[in-house]
């Protein structure tokens, strides 16, 4: 059976643990090495990711093409407006194309629904590299980072302030799957989509909504926050004026514990969802974040193309 990695649900909780596992294994024994020297391994050789780009991207290009390089594979990519897919050709006859000349095929589109058809119709794996609804290999380099810093992730209580996105419900799902808890900070208006609370809560994860900032950040092991626009949105100056409320500064990164972590997944917009002195500081992990994006998705690949 084709591995899909739409959301973290289709990999599930031990494979999560497993990828993690993987990435920071393979991550310690790169280490001192060039970036774009093969694993000893090269698990993936031969392999050749086709990337589909339907939104800007540099975190998710970048990572990925040197993921599958380091994997000893190679990448081709293309932006939609360059491939027929731009000129009308449907996602289903792409994908099936796409199936006879590469092993994989990662995409970054915004309707969710197009990847959902893409993997229906190919027959090798489709990896969910950012649509409107959800965003998990970043949460997968999320979860990775906090457990290098050494938070254990069953127990852990997460703070999001801000907008209900993509971002915030890959951490939701991720949360039901690791065991971790949720609390949401977020305007009248911008609520995350209720399936995804409703699935990890019945996996046993407690996950709040809370138009108070401050009791949100009480307590908290990780602070997380993303951009209030979103790519293709107008820059709402209603909306901005709604998230000003849940802006992370040095007030209320204070009411978090005293070793509390910050993670963004860039890009970011400094006196806005944040204040400088909080993503450039001490508490601040958005460097290791963006590089494990590398790492993480290393085994992501391993995963779906059945090497873990």
């Amino acid at each position: 059976m084709t591995r899909h990695f739409l959301n973290l649900s289709d990999a599930g909780g031990d494979a999560i643990a497993a990828m993690i596992a993987d990435a920071i294994d393979r991550k310690a024994a790169r280490a001192g090495w060039p970036k774009g020297k093969a694993d000893a391994d090269a698990p993936l050789a031969g392999h050749t990711l086709a990337m589909i780009f339907e939104k800007n991207s540099t975190r998710t290009r970048v990572s990925f093409d040197m993921a599958i390089r380091q994997l000893g594979g190679t990448s081709i990519v293309m932006e939609s407006g360059s491939m027929q897919l731009g000129r009308g050709e449907t996602v289903a006859d792409t994908a099936r194309i796409l199936s006879g000349f590469c092993d994989a095929i990662m995409i970054r589109t915004d309707d969710h629904a197009k990847i959902e058809e893409m993997a229906h119709y190919a027959t090798i794996p489709v990896i969910n590299g950012l649509t409107d609804m959800s965003h998990p290999c970043q949460i997968m380099a999320d979860l990775l980072t906090v457990i290098e810093h050494g938070v254990a992730l069953p127990g852990s209580e997460w703070a999001w302030l801000g907008d209900g996105n993509n971002v915030l419900h890959s951490i939701i799902e991720a949360a039901g799957l690791m065991k971790f808890n949720v609390r949401i900070g977020v305007p009248q208006g911008y609520e995350p989509d209720p399936r995804f609370a409703e699935e990890a809560q019945a996996r046993g994860a407690q996950i709040t909504v809370s138009r108070d900032a401050a009791e949100v950040a009480k307590g908290a092991d990780i602070v997380v926050t993303d951009t209030w626009i979103s790519m293709g949105q107008e820059h709402a100056h209603n909306k901005l004026a709604a998230m000003m409320p849940y802006q992370v500064d040095a007030a209320l990164m204070a009411l978090a514990k005293p070793n509390a972590k910050f993670l963004h997944c860039l890009p970011a917009h400094r006196g806005e969802e944040v204040t400088a002195d909080i993503i450039d500081g001490p508490q601040s992990l958005i460097w290791p974040e963006a590089e494990n994006r590398l790492h993480a998705q290393k085994s992501v690949l391993l995963w779906a193309l059945g090497k873990l």
